[in-house]
């Protein structure tokens, strides 16, 4: 069952929004909705739907691509915006995963990754395309509509891109900048975000 067949469906529930999202964090997403194809041949499926790519951040936009960006339609991109909250869900898990194996930095990192994806899943489904921005997550929020104190959630994760950190912070003492607690507040400062995704995405 897709998320598209959950809204025209009034039995669904809370637990079938997040059977789902467990479903896209287990099995990846697909560029489009499965097929006829999908309950035959599983070659069929694979060319039919091939994986998103994952990478790291979001594009910043900007330069010569900035009229192009500005025709997009603004038809709201429904899949692909829970394919980048799955996404971001993926690295709060992350997020977690390299607290508890003493990785301090890495940990903020993808508490910066998670806030970043998760405001552009909602641009995904309010404009039907990524916000522009570089690398200011506060800035990023203002565009996406975020409340004021979603705004100040994601400032304090901006100084974590790596571009930005490792220019004032030398790479080998990146761990020993950043304490374990400082890492875990900044967990929950990334949920705060993603809660507030979660309530205009699902």
């Amino acid at each position: 069952m897709s998320f598209m067949d959950m809204g025209n469906n009034p039995a669904n529930s809370e637990k079938c929004t997040r059977d789902e999202l467990e479903h896209l964090l287990l099995h990846g997403t697909r560029l489009q909705e499965p097929t006829a194809s999908e309950s035959g041949d599983g070659d069929s499926q694979d060319a039919a739907s091939p994986a998103l790519p994952h990478t790291s951040y979001t594009q910043s936009y900007g330069g010569e691509d900035e009229d192009e960006d500005e025709e997009v339609s603004t038809n709201s991109d429904v899949q692909g915006a829970f394919g980048l909250y799955a996404e971001a869900a993926q690295d709060m898990a992350t997020a977690n995963l390299e607290l508890a194996l003493g990785r301090h930095f890495a940990c903020a990192d993808y508490c910066n990754q998670a806030a970043e994806k998760a405001a552009q899943a909602v641009s995904l489904l309010r404009r039907g395309h990524r916000t522009r921005y570089d690398h200011d997550l506060r800035a990023l929020g203002m565009a996406v509509g975020a409340p004021v104190e979603i705004q100040e959630a994601m400032a304090v994760l901006t100084p974590f891109h790596p571009e930005a950190f490792y220019a004032e912070t030398p790479p080998e003492e990146a761990d020993e900048v950043i304490s374990a607690e400082q890492a875990r507040e900044y967990i929950a400062t990334a949920r705060r975000v993603l809660r507030w995704a979660r309530g205009i995405i699902l």
